[in-house]
């Protein structure tokens, strides 16, 4: 495959990368803070930043230096995805009824730092990932760190197409029934939270992350 197809490649995988299930259970319990669309697309796209950014660092320095990432560790990393989706659906829901309502009826955005921080922990996961699946097929360092580049931009703008799709309806939605958004935000949150959950036991027993034999299968 030539340099060009292979950067091309790198970007249309990038792009179909940012709609993993646990990246758009995260954006959407983020942006669902928030009943206007450039905040919820500029949210989108500040998580995508933390998570290209962390992406093309940490990936380029395991592709630059050929480093031997042992599978508990691969593991640990991608257990950090699932308590940072168990954090930001619990944030979502509040705490207590009074205090829940209250928030909800506002539009109150989540901070940019911490849709930033959420993006750079899906990132280290995804990091170690891409750079080994990039180490096992391109043997030159500076086409694979152009085509970890070129993903990290894919990712990037696949996910403020993703957050800007799923946006639009939802203002819309929110503008023309204030309960709405209300109901947007919980069901977001338990989305976020029991999806946590689920990946939580999946790494930690089934995958092996807490026991003796961890088997990781990078993706």
């Amino acid at each position: 495959m030539s340099p060009l197809a292979l950067l091309g490649l790198g970007l249309a995988l990038g792009i179909r990368h940012a709609s993993d299930p646990d990246h758009v259970v995260a954006v959407a319990a983020i942006t669902a803070r928030t009943r206007r669309l450039l905040p919820a697309t500029l949210l989108g796209a500040i998580w995508g930043l933390g998570h290209s950014l962390t992406l093309f660092v940490v990936g380029g320095a395991i592709v630059a230096f050929n480093l031997v990432v042992p599978p508990r560790v691969g593991l640990a990393l991608e257990f950090a995805v699932a308590l940072a989706l168990i954090v930001v659906g619990l944030l979502n829901l509040g705490r207590g009824h009074a205090h829940l309502h209250a928030q909800m009826t506002a539009d109150v955005p989540m901070p940019k730092w911490r849709a930033f921080f959420v993006g750079t922990v899906h990132g280290l996961a995804g990091s170690a990932a891409v750079a080994l699946l990039v180490l096992a097929t391109v043997r030159d360092v500076g086409t694979a760190l152009a085509y970890l580049l070129t993903f990290a931009l894919g990712t990037l703008i696949g996910m403020a197409l993703i957050t800007t799709g799923m946006a639009a309806p939802l203002a819309m939605g929110a503008a023309r029934w204030p309960r709405f958004a209300t109901s947007l935000r919980v069901a977001t949150g338990l989305l976020s939270v029991g999806f946590g959950l689920y990946l939580a036991w999946q790494i930690g027993f089934v995958d092996g992350l807490f026991g003796a034999h961890p088997t990781w299968d990078p993706h």
